[in-house]
């Protein structure tokens, strides 16, 4: 019999009757085991079987990584994280402008500054804790990540709730409750369903479950090793869960960005406050992005150096999380030994490597712009 589906309100159906959260979870470890994703910080079924331990360093960077970015993107992040700076130690003592051009392109900035001071904090006290409570006393780890590493890396039976399990659970028990409300509702069946033996594969089989078979659209239920008790099923309205409350629109920011180029090619970055939006990146200088297009005496005033600036035909549109941006490019070329008020000029391609995606457009058209200028003569 399925579990009774949950009443928006929040309140448990009796399931525990048969007490079978122990088949349940024996029935998923039983399929990881056959069907486990192979990746790059992973220690798979059969290593651990041969006595392999996963690497804490590995399970943090890559639970740091995956942070609202999916798996493909961070693969070749990842490998070049781990062949740059293969210890925990090592990403320590790295200066941390190089980590933060290394992550240049993955967004969400502020984790690559938080995890260059948690890989400081964690090399100082001689590795990480192993238990929630002393991960979550490390710089930017949060409940999610703290859970995730203690049951991953140490087998501690923590309930790990990513966006695959959410969608999981919500099915499995027919929780209607929209999120972000469900989320206490499905922390509560996580934490139930979480055995003592082999805790860390079945938080890993729980995201596996989530990202290969109990997809967002077209869920492929005849597969699933919950396929029975799973209560969205049986009514039919899998694929209509997690229900989600209606977005609010996101607000639109505009802005000026300034490409200036001398003539041996170098460009004019500066890296941006360590509080805000992209703090400690690097890119072009840019005025404040704000509700309504920066006026004239705004824009004189943010301009970085003194030059003939020109706007340039495109303009450079991003999508953050919870805005959109569109910046203006006005590019000049400026003399070998300008001086710019703030800022310094570095080679193209270093300042492209470094700077985060948004800023890389921006410099991407100011660049173009500068080189159609040339070819007019």
């Amino acid at each position: 019999m399925p579990p009774e589906p949950r009443p928006v309100e929040g309140a448990r159906a009796d399931v525990n009757a048969a007490a079978p959260e122990a088949a349940w979870a024996a029935a998923l470890l039983d399929w990881y085991d056959r069907h486990a994703r192979r990746l790059p910080w992973r220690t798979g079924p059969a290593e651990r079987a041969a006595g392999a331990r996963p690497d804490p360093y590995r399970v943090w960077l890559s639970e740091i990584m995956l942070q609202q970015t999916t798996v493909a993107t961070v693969g070749p992040y990842f490998a070049r994280f781990i062949e740059r700076w293969p210890t925990v130690e090592a990403l320590a003592a790295a200066p941390r402008e190089d980590v933060l051009a290394a992550w240049a392109g993955l967004g969400y900035y502020a984790r690559a500054r938080n995890l260059h001071a948690c890989a400081q904090a964690a090399a100082a006290r001689g590795g990480f804790p192993q238990d929630e409570a002393g991960l979550r006393e490390l710089p930017g780890v949060g409940a999610y990540t703290a859970a995730a590493v203690a049951a991953i890396a140490f087998d501690a039976p923590a309930a790990v709730v990513d966006g695959n399990v959410e969608r999981v659970v919500t099915r499995m028990f027919r929780i209607e409750t929209p999120l972000p409300d469900a989320k206490p509702l499905v922390r509560v069946e996580v934490q139930r369903l979480t055995p003592r033996r082999r805790p860390g594969d079945f938080a890993q089989a729980m995201m596996d479950l989530g990202a290969t078979i109990c997809t967002p659209r077209r869920p492929a239920c005849a597969l699933c090793p919950w396929r029975a008790p799973c209560a969205a099923r049986a009514a039919g309205v899998a694929e209509s869960l997690p229900r989600k409350k209606p977005k609010a629109a996101k607000p639109h920011r505009l802005g000026v960005a300034f490409v200036a180029q001398r003539p041996d090619g170098a460009v004019l970055v500066e890296t941006r406050p360590d509080r805000g939006l992209l703090g400690g990146m690097a890119g072009p200088p840019c005025t404040d992005w704000t509700d309504a297009p920066p006026d004239a005496a705004a824009v004189a005033a943010a301009a970085p150096i003194e030059a003939e600036w020109r706007a340039a035909a495109a303009e450079a549109r991003h999508v953050f999380t919870h805005f959109t941006l569109s910046l203006e490019v006005l590019t000049a070329r400026v003399g070998q030994g300008a001086r710019p008020a703030r800022g310094g000029f570095v080679p193209a391609e270093q300042a492209r490597a470094a700077a985060p995606t948004a800023l890389r457009k921006a410099l991407d058209i100011g660049l173009a712009a500068l080189r159609d200028v040339s070819a007019l003569g």
